[in-house]
């Protein structure tokens, strides 16, 4: 799996995860949708679903590790709006947009949602509008010790007493036998 396709599918995720924020009701994964206008198909990284199944939004993600998206690149993402009927679009992308970027991106109801480019459905910043997001996993490491102590009875007293070799019988009376 290359890295662009295991952003997608871990955008696609997390988009789904916080469904709810950009006003969907889920967001579906990579599929085809036909081109009203221009009777030809487009490919796109997943689909929001709008609550109440109101329209749908296109969703393009964009793992450019080195500069924002152009303003040319939002444009076609708004001609893909206009021709498959979609209500709008989010851009995910590492770095968001380019000032004339964001221009487009207002007028065409594009939501421009930054996701670092190494993210993990557990281990991700996602930042949109105002709202920031954060995954952290954290690692947990248990180890459990334990000692055995070995018990007895002495064989002249009859008090309990800690073995420490093969001993038969306390101290105590070993020392009384020592004398």
């Amino acid at each position: 799996m290359t890295k662009w396709q295991s952003y997608e599918e871990v955008a696609t995720y997390l988009l789904n995860q916080f469904a709810r924020e950009f006003g969907l009701s889920r967001v579906e994964g990579k599929q085809s949708v036909p081109g009203l206008r221009s009777h030809t198909a487009w490919e796109i990284d997943a689909k929001g679903v709008r609550e109440g199944n109101d329209g749908f939004i296109i969703v393009e993600c964009r793992r450019y590790t080195s500069s924002k998206q152009s303003q040319e690149k939002i444009a076609a993402l708004a001609y893909r709006i206009q021709d498959t009927g979609a209500t709008g679009a989010l851009i995910v992308s590492p770095f968001g947009l380019q000032q004339g970027a964001e221009k487009v991106a207002h007028a065409e109801k594009i939501v421009s949602v930054q996701l670092s480019a190494n993210s993990t459905p557990s281990e991700f910043a996602m930042q949109f509008l105002n709202k920031i997001f954060l995954g952290i996993e954290e690692r947990i490491s248990l180890h459990d010790e334990f000692s055995v102590e070995l018990i007895s009875v002495c064989s002249r007293c009859g008090q309990r007493f800690s073995v420490i070799e093969k001993e038969r019988v306390c101290p105590k009376c070993r020392q009384t036998d020592d004398k």
